[in-house]
């Protein structure tokens, strides 16, 4: 089929009318042409060799998948050594870690299309281990966080939302009923 380039077209189908057919077909073949026209000859066997290597691509792409759902539960047990080591007081090396503990997971939860969207494949399973232990990791933050009493969790929390009742008169002595 002729190609065009600026005003010229260039005709690149060869026929055995062209003077350099014959040259041309004196060649040796380019590598794997030869695999090509066995492959087109046998048939049966080629369309076998292509369902192995797709059947063997789709086994890539979920051993990937599966390698993304389970890098939260990797960073799980190293994240709740820090958070251990960082203590119970309040100072900025335990707050920068229990806001990590807590956004991080928060974020991956979030972006787990985006996470698991260039895969091709079946992503259902991943994709609940991947929350799975994203929630498990937001479930450790949390606790750290309840444990340096930065969640509302005691009554004295909510003292500043308690109404108190304004005594209109105030005696001594006490009611009787």
């Amino acid at each position: 089929m002729p190609r065009k380039f600026g005003l010229k077209s260039i005709d690149l189908t060869l026929s055995s009318e062209h003077e350099g057919f014959h040259a041309l077909s004196k060649c040796a073949q380019s590598v794997g042409h030869s695999n090509i026209i066995d492959a087109e000859r046998k048939g049966g066997a080629a369309s076998a060799a292509i369902n192995q290597n797709s059947d063997a691509l789709v086994a890539k792409r979920k051993s990937k998948a599966m390698a993304i759902a389970t890098k939260p539960g990797n960073q799980l047990a190293m994240n709740a050594f820090m958070l251990w080591m960082s203590g119970k007081n309040l100072n900025i090396f335990s707050i920068n870690t229990t806001t990590s503990a807590v956004l991080t997971p928060m974020t991956n939860i979030f972006k787990v299309e985006s996470v698991f969207g260039n895969l091709d494949t079946d992503t259902q399973v991943p994709k609940l281990i991947f929350v799975a232990l994203n929630v498990v990791w937001l479930g450790i933050g949390l606790y750290k966080m309840s444990s340096l009493r930065l969640l509302p969790t005691t009554a004295a929390d909510f003292m500043e939302s308690v109404v108190w009742k304004e005594m209109s008169e105030t005696s001594s002595i006490p009611p009787m009923f």
